[in-house]
């Protein structure tokens, strides 16, 4: 794809990004998507776009730019961890969705097949070997992601890998040829030890960090004892609605299956 001027439409929205950080308009505590007369401040001379579709009839385009930029004093580069709560849940997913087309545009250069070049449909997000035609679409992981209860309490774990001490839900990479129930099944006995019925689905979640899709369920305790795998998890518990340790972030599908039973279990 080419790297046009930027000649779009004045209120179109751009979600650029440099590494990891996206570039924010910041007033106070609050995050905002550049538009492009907002851009006009910065000497971006040109960007590779890539089209992500509409928010208020507005174009939205991912974009990237590199290090060493001099920024007005209104523009910073933010991380995507760190917008948590600084701006509005619709444009928080846009920005995931930028992360990961610019992650699979660095990662698919060359084919994996035959390791030629490969180039990009300009009609949609698939990259093709320009020598044996294999095709590259953007990756997406699916994850499984569920809430286990027993008798009015569910189980919440603390994972070894969290930067941030807190007590989620149980999630897991589904494995080839495996079925989500199946990974909800093998994820909790791997982790904790229990068997588990009455699987049902909840919803799910795009998670950009880096290409996941959540996919929650809620189950019900069927027999086993917790026996913690240390390499994962460093404690594992049953709790009460009345009795919640510190929880993740409200904009996870996390937080909406615990949400979920604290709703459904504030008399107990």
């Amino acid at each position: 794809m080419s790297a046009p001027e930027i000649t779009a439409v004045e209120q179109d929205y751009w979600l650029i990004f440099n590494k990891d950080k996206l570039l924010t308009l910041v007033s106070h505590d609050t995050a905002a998507i550049p538009r492009t007369t907002d851009l006009a401040a910065i000497s971006l001379e040109s960007l590779k776009k890539y089209h992500l579709g509409k928010l208020d009839d507005c174009n939205c385009y991912a974009a990237e730019i590199t290090a060493g930029l001099v920024l007005p004093e209104n523009f910073k580069l933010i991380g995507l961890w760190h917008l948590f709560g600084r701006m509005e849940e619709r444009f928080f997913w846009m920005a995931g969705r930028a992360s990961q087309i610019i992650n699979w545009d660095h990662t698919h250069q060359y084919c994996g097949r035959c390791g030629n070049l490969t180039n990009e449909k300009s009609e949609e997000h698939v990259k093709e070997c320009q020598n044996c035609g294999m095709t590259f679409y953007p990756r997406i992981s699916p994850v499984v992601i569920v809430s286990v209860i027993k008798e009015g309490e569910i189980l919440l774990v603390l994972s070894k890998h969290f930067k941030l001490p807190f007590y989620t839900v149980i999630s897991g990479f589904v494995e080839s040829g495996e079925t989500l129930e199946e990974c909800v099944r093998r994820e909790v006995k791997e982790e904790v030890g229990l068997d588990v019925k009455n699987i049902t689905y909840f919803g799910s979640q795009p998670w950009p960090f880096p290409h996941s899709l959540m996919i929650g369920f809620t189950a019900e305790y069927d027999r086993g004892e917790i026996l913690v795998d240390e390499e994962e998890i460093e404690d594992a518990r049953w709790f009460s609605a009345g009795n919640m340790p510190n929880l993740p972030g409200s904009i996870s599908i996390a937080r909406q299956l615990i949400d979920y039973f604290v709703e459904n279990n504030q008399a107990r």
